[in-house]
């Protein structure tokens, strides 16, 4: 009896039982990170019947998540992200609340019926679902507890716990949480995501958050070729096998040097699919010109206060002018005030997120006037402008 409450039916060894919870963790990850997210909330993939059985059973084992109602709360993530009705937006909510109490967000957004009939079509609506997963939500974690009692004793105990813990902490913490504040951008998208870290293989390739808000419908997480996703790996994986039927995978963009051509239908073409990459690399532009006018403006100015504010104001690293606290808005102002070159990047800027943003403009409409943008760039005489024009050309 002893032997079985400190050790269970295996008579598994601590590093036994290691093993076996880094493996169950991970299945959880992938499931939800092939299953709800890439398949079921975003449509990238589809999954067949054997495998798709197996990771929704899988998920009422080890998390308790209705596939209906985890796709709903992530789709309204999307649809209202950085907003007061986003479910879990540290920009909105606080990164403190969305990290500790990311799981409450979640089970809060999950209960709201508007956010499921809004949000929720297309998701599993068979028998299944409706009378079992559904209806006996912490059944199925009541059962895993059981199974892991029986095989570990007393110590699987603290195996399901761990379990218990991995999605809310890892998914809705990490993810929602420090995945919307800390981290790097690759593309320059109007929400404030970020990748969290190029190696996504903790967290099944969910690491690489900004990439995903960039292209939400694709498969693959990765984009640079240092960023590996080990979701997609699976996915693969399970292609091979006829598990799976990947649906869409975003393409890297790709650059022809065309001289001094005007742009055409294929170049606008190319600059909607990648126009998040373009705003990121002018948003990089703008950085480096923010500071060689800063060390210029340094050097011309005797004002001890001027100098404070410039020197300050070098610190900043411009992403969104939307996402700019006020105090940055501020530095920016001035510093448009006293620089020509910075007074013009910034409104070529906000005039070519407007050719974006306006949904009313037709084909030839954008095309009239990203020419005419470049056009402008490139007589401005200034430098950063007439790259980006070169570059917008060349996509």
């Amino acid at each position: 009896m002893i032997e079985f409450l400190t050790s269970g039916l295996l008579r598994a060894s601590f590093f036994d039982m290691v093993v076996f919870t880094l493996i169950v963790t991970h299945i959880t990850i992938i499931a939800v990170t092939v299953y709800l997210h890439r398949c079921q909330a975003h449509r990238a993939l589809v999954v067949k019947a054997p495998l798709a059985h197996f990771f929704r059973f899988w998920l009422w084992l080890t998390t308790g998540m209705s596939t209906r109602a985890w796709a709903a709360v992530h789709r309204k993530h999307h649809a209202k992200c950085e907003t007061e009705d986003d479910p879990h937006s540290p920009q909105v909510k606080g990164l403190k609340k969305v990290f500790f109490e990311g799981a409450e967000l979640y089970t809060q957004e999950a209960n709201n019926p508007d956010t499921l009939q809004r949000y929720g079509h297309g998701t599993p609506d068979d028998w299944l679902e409706n009378k079992v997963y559904s209806r006996f939500t912490w059944h199925g974690c009541g059962l895993m507890l059981f199974i892991d009692f029986a095989l570990f004793g007393l110590p699987g105990i603290s195996i399901w716990g761990i379990q218990m813990l991995w999605i809310p902490i890892l998914a809705a913490g990490v993810i929602n949480g420090i995945g919307h504040f800390w981290g790097y951008r690759n593309f320059d998208c109007p929400d404030a995501s970020k990748n969290v870290f190029p190696i996504g293989l903790l967290i099944g390739g969910e690491e690489l958050h900004n990439n995903h808000h960039c292209h939400a419908t694709s498969a693959k997480l990765s984009s640079k070729w240092f960023e590996f996703d080990v979701g997609w790996c699976y996915i693969r994986m399970f292609e091979c096998l006829g598990l799976v039927q990947v649906k869409n995978v975003s393409r890297p963009s790709r650059f022809v040097n065309r001289g001094n051509q005007p742009v055409n239908a294929e170049v606008l073409k190319g600059l909607i699919a990648h126009r998040y990459e373009l705003m990121a690399r002018y948003a990089a532009t703008m950085r480096k010109a923010m500071r060689a006018e800063l060390n210029q403006l340094l050097t011309q100015t005797k004002c001890s206060e001027e100098r404070s504010l410039f020197k300050k104001a070098k610190a900043i690293l411009l992403n969104n002018k939307k996402r700019l606290a006020e105090e940055q808005q501020h530095f920016l102002t001035v510093l448009s005030a006293r620089s020509v070159i910075m007074s013009n990047l910034v409104q070529k800027r906000k005039e070519l997120c407007e050719i974006w943003e306006k949904g009313n403009l037709s084909s030839d409409q954008m095309l009239v006037k990203l020419q005419q943008w470049c056009d402008e760039a490139e007589k401005s005489g200034i430098h950063w402008l007439q790259e980006i024009s070169a570059r917008i050309k060349s996509y």
